[in-house]
């Protein structure tokens, strides 16, 4: 039996793990086995959403276990920790609850086929304070604490009885690339509505502040200029405090520090800044690594020291150059990406069961969409699509940003769930409250 083992459950594993299931479902020469540390999927470019409470995490979380079983592959729950390229065996760590107690042992895990998928981390570039006071937004729990703890802000604020300090109730996200600006946008929205549910104690304009830090010399760089500067106007209008040129030198119990002296006071900083692999991807296995701990793969997205290991998305280093859409020369750390690999992936394993040759990827850069939530949603579309570079703002671009979330659960859940499951969340949200409370 040739085993396939996919680790990482975010965007690119599961798509690849649904996709092979189904394909490999009645053939018992071939098993697909998905490992994650988590019980439950999230799109990640959600999470903003849901640590802004403009979207309620339950209505969006696919169940691993139940759909590994839904869709004939086989899903481990546990977290990477070992590599054995020698007997091709991976170990995963003890999955532990809430009290630390273990619910699984250490488990090892046969392959044939490995493709690791395991996303990526913030990177905080070492700076001072951050592992210690700031919050991130990597994961489900970051994105539930970060809103938990918001909520919880404004309704201490609203009951005590002196006033409001000017650090309670301000948000400092560091980082202005697309993480950093949809929290912004989002978080103005939410936060004055977490108010209007009686919390008169509270003066929106006054107390009610959100900073958004940006070291290079303007917001959204990966963006075309005009796009760039035009979101910063619009967010700007919304009361959001822009200051680009601006380095994080400390991260403080209260606040920041930047490299002029300068001190901003918050209670709420959030590092959106920077993207790399796990520090544990380093030298993982033997394996080539580069700077930011990406496993360096040739085009055909085998590793490349190790032809039976595969890696993909945000975690893979993937030649592609600048004039391709690539950053410094290998592929960037989008969704889009990760769904492209995905599916090159699945292909590759179709060949090399056949033990047909495999093709090499070439990544196609659609372009970049940013969404403002109910305000705006601003982005480009590239060459591929339209046969030029086309700058899109307001409701078309709105309709593009929400067309890559429902292609991802097309591709897991196919149209008539997904369809299904539209028309639910439309339903319900005519009865739920506009924002998430708890």
């Amino acid at each position: 039996m040739h085993k396939i083992v996919i680790v990482g459950g975010g965007a690119g594993g599961l798509e690849l793990a649904t996709r092979l299931g189904k394909a490999y479902r009645r053939n018992k020469d071939v098993s697909v086995t998905l490992v994650d540390k988590n019980r439950t999927h999230i799109w990640k470019p959600k999470l903003h959403e849901i640590a802004s409470g403009s979207m309620d995490f339950g209505d969006h979380e696919v169940d691993y276990m139940a759909h590994a079983h839904w869709n004939h592959f086989i899903f481990r729950i546990g977290e990477l920790r070992g590599l054995d390229r020698l007997s091709k065996t991976i170990d995963l760590a003890p999955y532990l609850d809430a009290e630390n107690a273990p619910v699984t042992p250490v488990q090892k895990i046969e392959y044939d086929t490995l493709v690791i998928c395991i996303g990526s981390l913030s990177n905080d570039f070492g700076t001072q304070g951050v592992k210690e006071y700031a919050l991130k937004l990597e994961n489900q729990t970051d994105a539930k604490l970060f809103h938990s703890k918001m909520v919880n802000a404004c309704i201490r604020a609203h009951h005590q009885s002196e006033l409001i300090d000017q650090s309670q109730l301000h948000v400092v996200i560091i980082g202005a690339g697309a993480t950093g600006v949809e929290l912004a946008a989002e978080l103005h929205r939410t936060t004055r509505e977490v108010v209007a549910f009686g919390l008169s104690g509270i003066d929106t304009d006054k107390d009610l502040k959100i900073s958004l830090i940006e070291a290079a010399d303007r917001i959204l760089p990966a963006l075309n200029p005009r796009l760039s500067h035009a979101t910063e106007q619009l967010i700007s209008k919304l009361g959001v405090k822009v200051l680009t040129n601006s380095k994080v030198m400390e991260v403080m119990p209260n606040g920041i520090r930047l490299s002029d002296g300068q001190l901003i006071e918050s209670q709420l900083v959030v590092w959106a800044a920077g993207v790399k692999a796990p520090d544990f991807l380093k030298n993982f296995g033997g394996l080539e690594t580069n700077k930011l701990n990406q496993i360096v793969v040739q085009s055909t997205l085998q590793s490349t020291l190790d032809s039976d290991i595969f890696a993909l998305g945000d975690c893979a280093a993937c030649p592609c150059t600048d004039e391709e859409g690539g950053r410094a020369g290998i592929v960037p750390p989008r969704a889009q990406a990760a769904h492209q690999q995905a599916t090159h992936m699945y292909r590759q394993i179709q060949r090399r069961l056949a033990e047909k040759p495999l093709k090499p990827y070439h990544y196609k850069d659609f372009g970049s969409l940013v969404s403002l939530g109910k305000f705006s949603t601003v982005g480009n579309m590239m060459g591929g699509v339209i046969g030029k570079n086309l700058m899109i703002e307001g409701f078309f671009a709105k309709l593009m940003y929400l067309s890559l979330y429902k292609l991802h659960e097309l591709t897991i859940h196919g149209f008539l769930k997904t369809a299904l499951y539209t028309l639910a969340r439309m339903l319900t949200k005519q009865a739920n409250p506009t924002v998430k409370l708890h």
